[in-house]
């Protein structure tokens, strides 16, 4: 697995923190963004890249897509 970027790190601690351990504790990416505190586009691109990575996961919903943690870093 990749390493994880600095602020990769912030966001993945920050889904720990509030919960989105799992597909059924799901969090969008603005209630990642507020524990954060972190622009919105950063935490985006951070999100985008450790899906890519396969760090976390995220599903599309009606209003707006769910993130979790897959598996720790």
């Amino acid at each position: 697995m990749s390493e994880l970027t600095p602020i990769e790190q912030i966001v993945l601690k920050a889904m720990e923190e509030i919960g989105a351990s799992g597909e059924d504790k799901m969090k969008t990416a603005d209630d990642i963004m507020k524990k954060c505190n972190r622009p919105k586009g950063q935490v985006s691109n951070a999100l985008v890249s450790m899906v890519g990575k396969g760090v976390v996961g995220r599903r599309v919903r009606e209003k707006a897509a769910g993130y979790f943690i897959i598996k720790k870093a």
